[in-house]
């Protein structure tokens, strides 16, 4: 069953590194002048949830103690992986196989999210697909005990310690020759009827195997499927980089996480794992991921595997060591920042930022070395630390680098991939400029409308409460490298007297009948600040109407308090 998965996604891939060995191939030994690589501390992208892999007991073994801690650790010779995947069995006898390697996971920091392959036998029947007659489907009168199904998976992690980050309905339902076939209207309809009813954690779909939207398009335009959706996966074997980004995601996903959750690249050979450049395009491909694909988690197939980052003998491979450049670094909470993500033909760049940190990472497939400049914008360092992957290196450490004006210069090894590390201050280190919020864009509105009638507004527009009680607007997607209090500014615009607001985060109310004072005019934009409480990642701000009015509010900005 398995072969016959990895026979056909190998078709796809070995393709792929065909194609991807070429500029290598092709690349002159002469190193040609890099643009700068800027980084704009102030321009924030997605943000990171993690890097991780599958562990599966039930079909290769269970990870040893020491393999969870090279996995899931994050000091020397460890990956630093903070996302661990694993299997929903059909055989609830088997469940118990998942509990220690998750269990330790969770203890050293990282998510753990499952993914079914098949629902338990009772609820399957065979019919004819394009002629083969022992294809495999849910039962249409079985969704409802499907979704129990995957309710006490839940509940058996959580009895037994592990508390799962979510739940995936399916494991690729349009790659099913070896389990269970879903089209895209019977995921629909599932996610309409059934997904809202799982209980106790994020719920994860489509997990289509090569990311093509024909089968998450329909739950992104059905509301009540797009509601009972909190992740949407997605595999990318053999997916083209230029199908890396999802416009109607971005359209109609806020609030909703956006996960790469399985692939292995650039193909399955057996012990391939150390091969170089090969391995190089593992950390390109991440790269791809992150900067075109905004994915928000990267997870690879099998941890430890002898194509995989951990090899059969508990040992990180070449491939692992290009995925730790990015997993022990850029931590979850972290977020992508604007960056020059093709400095030079053979050098990509991006940049992250949290802890008050920044970093950056250039990867250079080129067959020489090249000097690539970083500058440095709303935001500043002292020194930069450095390691780096190639060919004869792993995570070696570097000399610091000075910064001079905002501004370093390093070197990039012929077929590397490096990360830079540094300290920032000023208005980058702990986004003191802060991000704004429209109130019409990205919002979920309560008996209030979007308008435009009065002039000065940012954005496309304000919002107006509609003279009723309990009128409200939502910001589903406010995200935080660290928790913490925040400050939360409303600019807003009241002609006379005051109106109170709610303030509710993540769906507890935080501040009861919060004053707004008149500005003067309902063209006279003011400004009103807040503090509450909100984790690192997302979170959600609510306000609400107490009485039967509220200020039109153009927009909210948060900051570190």
């Amino acid at each position: 069953m398995i072969a016959v998965k990895f026979k056909f996604k190998k078709t796809f891939n070995v393709l792929l590194a065909c194609l991807t060995a070429l500029p290598l191939m092709l690349t002159p030994t002469q190193a040609s002048a890099a643009s700068d690589a800027t980084i704009n501390l102030s321009s924030e992208k997605q943000l990171i949830k993690g890097f991780g892999g599958i562990n599966h007991p039930v079909w290769i073994g269970d990870l040893t103690p020491a393999q969870r801690d090279t996995a899931f650790g994050n000091g020397q010779n460890q990956l630093g992986f903070s996302i661990l995947r694993i299997s929903v069995d059909p055989n609830r006898s088997n469940w118990s196989r998942e509990v220690d390697t998750a269990k330790r996971a969770i203890e050293q920091g990282a998510l753990v999210f499952a993914s079914p392959w098949n629902p338990p036998s009772d609820m399957v029947e065979t019919f004819n697909r394009n002629g083969d007659t022992n294809a495999k489907r849910l039962r249409y009168d079985k969704y409802a005990a499907y979704a129990q199904h995957l309710n006490d998976f839940v509940t058996y992690m959580k009895d037994n310690g592990v508390n799962l980050y979510a739940i995936s309905v399916q494991n690729e339902p349009d790659y099913a020759h070896d389990w269970t076939w879903w089209t895209p209207q019977e995921i629909l309809r599932f996610m309409k009827e059934n997904a809202g009813s799982i209980q106790n954690t994020k719920v994860m779909a489509p997990e289509s195997f090569q990311y093509l939207k024909n089968i998450s398009d329909p739950i992104l335009n059905d509301p009540q499927a797009l509601a009972n959706m909190d992740i949407l996966g997605a595999h990318l074997y053999g997916t083209q980089v230029n199908n890396f980004a999802y416009p109607l995601f971005k359209q109609k996903g806020a609030g909703k996480e956006l996960w790469m959750t399985e692939v292995y690249y650039p193909n399955s050979d057996s012990n391939s794992a150390d091969r170089w450049p090969e391995a190089l395009e593992v950390s390109h491909h991440m790269h791809n991921a992150m900067v075109e694909g905004d994915f928000q988690a990267y997870v690879w197939w099998y941890i430890r595997r002898q194509y995989g980052p951990m090899k059969e003998d508990g040992t990180i491979s070449k491939r692992g060591y290009n995925m730790a450049q990015f997993s022990k670094f850029v931590r979850p909470g972290y977020l992508r920042v604007d960056a020059t993500k093709n400095p030079d033909t053979n050098t990509f760049v991006s940049a992250y930022k949290g802890d008050n940190k920044v970093v950056v990472v250039a990867i250079n497939k080129g067959t020489s070395a090249t000097s690539q400049r970083f500058v440095l914008q709303n935001g500043n360092a002292s020194t930069v630390s450095s390691w780096v992957t190639d060919s004869s290196r792993n995570l070696a450490s570097g000399a610091p680098i000075n910064v001079s004006n905002g501004a370093f210069t390093a070197q990039l090894p012929a077929q590397s991939v490096t990360t830079f590390v540094a300290d920032i201050t000023g208005p980058g280190s702990g986004n003191t400029s802060g991000t704004t919020y429209e109130a019409e864009t990205g919002t979920t509105l309560t008996d209030a409308v979007v308008e435009t009638i009065y002039p000065g507004y940012t954005g496309s527009g304000y919002v107006n409460f509609n003279a009723l009680t309990n009128s409200a607007i939502q910001w589903n997607n406010i995200n935080n490298a660290t928790s913490g209090t925040k400050n939360v500014k409303f600019r807003y615009a009241l002609e006379s007297g005051t109106r109170n607001l709610d303030v509710y985060v993540n769906g507890n109310k935080v501040i009861s009948n919060t004053p707004f004072s008149a500005t003067g005019s309902w063209s006279t934009w003011g400004e009103k600040t807040i503090q509450v409480p909100m984790n690192s990642g997302t979170n959600t701000i609510r306000v609400v109407t107490t009485g039967t009015e509220g200020p039109n509010i153009d927009n909210i900005t948060v900051t570190a308090s």
